[in-house]
């Protein structure tokens, strides 16, 4: 609830008024600051700035809820549906699909689906209920210019022909799915400012991000090491309260990178391909997720695509409705296809570690 504008906390008159004429918008704005520095902001003594701080945590922080209670109000706002992957096995593990309101991470080296995933995605939340879908319109964030509307028509056309042989209804999910290219962290953080609001009002029901690291990569480059974090955290708990504002899946692709004492840290997408079988089996031991550890705790589901023993793997390596499980998958015209619904149990260091072996993907 650090988010949560001070507009809509019920304060009394004056401290509303005194609050907003300081530029102090949001939970987080006042119970940052120090009591000295809070009284120098508002021009007021000891009492008024506590007096703001109590009411302000009061109104910020949630009252204490029986397990009951929450489980009701999850039924009264729609928590128990998902987003269906129609991957059954995976959908079986997480509950029904991707979680509403939540932050899901989809991580792996580049070339190994991701992308193929988010599409997929991306029209099953536009397509009509009746056909399981969402019916709804879809904000896509495309920072590495990798959306494709051509081969998202040819997942939808291979996946359902019943329903794309209908005249106009390829044209139809194409036209609600709004696709966005930021340049860089400035324009994304713009782009994010202006959501928030026109989430309900145009009927969104999917955010996709692909990707936050390339955004990230650009951002640090600019940066010296002891201010790349603040970005990132901004965008991170702006992005979680989009989510629980509007109540719809929050989907962020990330890259991976290496930890090679040599060669310092690479994303995947800087490898060069000429140096390809050299870089896959370097990266094998030493692959990380990218945007590190706060990234890594705040997201609610991270499903790793990997490859290893000659197949590619979904792995839900975080999840609170699952234990660590994979499941094998190709990519095919129709999009990702699992070759088992069957999941395979993940143990010991492999829920953590990403592998990228057996094929060479990083040379694509």
């Amino acid at each position: 609830m650090a988010n949560m504008p001070v507009s809509e906390m019920r304060l009394p008159p004056h401290l509303a008024h005194l609050l907003a004429a300081r530029r102090l918008d949001t939970a987080k704005d006042v119970l940052s600051l120090p009591e000295v520095e809070l009284m120098a902001i508002l021009d007021a003594g000891l009492p008024t700035a506590r007096a703001a701080v109590a009411l302000v945590s009061e109104a910020a922080c949630p009252p204490y809820q029986t397990a009951l209670a929450l489980l009701e109000e999850r039924v009264r706002l729609g928590g128990g549906v998902r987003l269906a992957t129609t991957l059954c096995g995976l959908d079986e593990a997480l509950g029904g699909g991707i979680p509403m309101g939540k932050l899901t991470e989809v991580v792996g080296p580049s070339g190994i689906g991701k992308t193929q995933f988010c599409l997929k995605l991306a029209l099953l939340a536009a397509l009509p209920e009746y056909y399981g879908g969402l019916d709804g319109r879809v904000v896509y964030i495309d920072t590495e210019f990798k959306f494709s509307s051509r081969r998202m028509i040819e997942i939808g056309q291979k996946s359902f022909p019943q329903i794309f042989r209908q005249e106009g209804l390829a044209q139809k999910m194409a036209g609600r799915i709004l696709v966005t290219r930021p340049t860089s962290l400035a324009d994304f953080t713009k782009s994010l400012e202006e959501m928030k609001v026109t989430l309900l009002q145009h009927d969104v029901k999917l955010l996709i991000v692909d990707s936050m690291a390339a955004l990230m990569s650009l951002e640090n480059e600019k940066a010296t090491a002891g201010f790349r974090q603040h970005p990132l955290r901004w965008t991170l708990s702006f992005l979680k309260s989009i989510a629980e504002f509007s109540r719809v899946p929050v989907v962020v692709t990330n890259q991976v990178r290496s930890q090679s004492n040599d060669d310092g840290y690479h994303f995947s997408f800087e490898v060069d391909k000429k140096d390809g079988n050299k870089c896959a089996e370097r990266f094998d031991s030493h692959l990380v997720a990218a945007l590190g550890i706060q990234w890594a705790h705040a997201v609610t589901v991270r499903l790793v695509f990997e490859s290893h023993s000659g197949h590619r793997f979904i792995k839900v390596a975080k999840s609170p409705m699952s234990p660590a499980v994979a499941f094998p998958f190709i990519v095919e015209s129709s999009g990702i296809t699992l070759l088992s619904d069957e999941s395979i149990d993940v143990t010991g260091p492999g829920i953590t570690s990403i592998h990228c072996q057996g094929q060479n993907v990083l040379a694509r």
